[in-house]
């Protein structure tokens, strides 16, 4: 009797310039990949970021918790392990969330510029502001992995093109808007939290890239500072 087999393959722009990412998704549940019983050195605190009864020690239900959250983000292997880079992670959307509607408190990002683009690395954060002024954000990034970080500096929006696709890869890249060589604003369908990152653009959801095609246009500043986990 044949084995009946169905496989899809979805293949995702990751970054600028970047090579399709290509997942190979299960049938249904009998093929996910099975829960560890082990005990993370992170326990506790993902089982706190998660809503979990907080004790520290490995349950079935943990893992189960611990394995949608990697699933959703792509962080692999998927197996409800409470690690390092699953930990990074939560640790990451924590400080996110604690900067809420003030991203530029320490005067980082230029404020004598008008209308600038900000790129926090280090906290993976992007916003708009004109002046004092919060337009839009802070929405979260995903910037260059470790050997192609995202360049630091102050830099310029130089081409837009809002169907582009990469010319060495033949990857898609919507709402790309180029600030610095081959590095640019786009969206992707990946998590903003998929580690490692990109190869040197600023990623960004569909939805926020819309609305950065929106309020930026060619010559506009843009400024990167700081430094992403693990680079």
């Amino acid at each position: 009797m044949g084995e009946t087999r169905r496989r899809a393959t979805v293949v995702l722009g990751t970054a600028a310039l970047v090579a399709p990412l290509t997942l190979a998704l299960g049938a249904g549940p009998a093929q996910a990949a099975s829960c560890t019983t082990q005990t993370g050195p992170y326990q506790k605190q993902v089982e706190k970021f998660l809503g979990r009864p907080v004790d520290g020690r490995q349950s079935a239900t943990d893992c189960k918790a611990i394995q949608a959250f990697q699933t959703k983000h792509g962080i692999t292997p998927a197996i409800g392990y409470a690690g390092p880079v699953t930990w990074g992670v939560m640790d990451l959307m924590n400080k996110q969330k604690a900067v809420g509607k003030n991203p530029n408190k320490a005067g980082a990002c230029p404020v004598d510029k008008g209308r600038i683009a900000c790129v926090n690395l280090t906290l993976q954060l992007s916003w708009i502001q004109d002046g004092k002024k919060l337009v839009h954000g802070p929405v979260p990034v995903r910037t260059g992995k470790n050997g192609y970080e995202t360049r630091t500096g102050l830099k310029k929006v130089y081409w837009r093109n809002i169907d582009h696709v990469s010319t060495l890869y033949n990857v898609p890249m919507p709402y790309s808007q180029f600030f610095d060589g081959g590095q640019a604003f786009h969206s992707v369908g990946v998590s903003m939290w998929n580690p490692p990152g990109s190869h040197g653009c600023v990623n960004m959801t569909r939805t926020d890239a819309k609305k950065y095609w929106s309020l930026l246009k060619t010559g506009d500043d843009v400024y990167v500072y700081g430094r992403k986990p693990g680079t």
